[in-house]
Parts: C-alpha cells; structure tokens; sequence
C-alpha cells in the first residue's frame, strides 16, 4: 500500500556530485521517519543520512561534510544532494520510509535501490 521509488543513480568521477531523490506513495497518513541507506558488495546496509525524528537528519559519520539530505513533506519526497564522490560511495542506494497508513496501522517500506557508481 505504499510505494517507494529512488530515482537518480548513475556513474560518476570521483570529486563528481550527483544527486538523488525519493518519493513514497499510496495511501499514506504521516512519514514518520524516511532516508536513505547503501549497501556496497560485501558489506552491510548502513546508514547514510535520514530524518529518524524532528527536523534534524542523521548522517553516518563517513559522508557527514559531503552529502545533505533534504525533503519535501509536501510531496513525500527526500533527496540526497552527494558531493566531493569517492569510490568508496560505491554501492546500491536504497531509500525507506515509514509511518502511518491512512488505516493508522504502521508501515516499514524500502525502495528496490539505485546504483551509485564512482569510477574514473
């Protein structure tokens, strides 16, 4: 009953910059937490940046001064503005959100996921 779809993945040079955006749909009553999460091959999902609670993101200490989230509560929308790129940034991106349906049961869902490339 609610979707969520990443958008804007790609290759990239590193010190390149790219830019993501998520949006959540259906039959949503409230976003209470939503962002964004990468897993490289071989390693675990981690946290790259969510709003978790309040106005305030939190950032994984590896990309805190490069990427900024953003969002559009208008529009169920998130964003991952991702600067100064390095290879290590390589990985699926997934986006997931969570909160209430208009049902006010609670709902947990994750993107397929977008690839973020950074090679030369």
């Amino acid at each position: 009953q609610v979707q969520v779809v990443e958008y804007g993945g790609g290759l990239v040079q590193p010190g390149g910059s790219l830019r993501l955006s998520c949006v959540a749909s259906g039959s949503i009553f409230s976003i209470t937490a939503m962002g964004w999460y990468r897993q490289a091959p071989g390693k675990q999902r981690e946290l790259v940046a969510a709003y978790t609670s309040g106005s305030i993101p939190n950032y994984g200490d590896s990309v805190k001064g490069r990427f900024t989230i953003s969002r559009d509560n208008a529009r169920n929308t998130v964003y991952l503005q991702m600067n100064s790129l390095k290879p290590e940034d390589t990985a699926v991106y997934y986006c997931n959100a969570a909160g209430l349906l208009s049902t006010k049961t609670r709902y947990d869902n994750w993107g397929r996921g977008t690839q973020v490339t950074v090679s030369s």
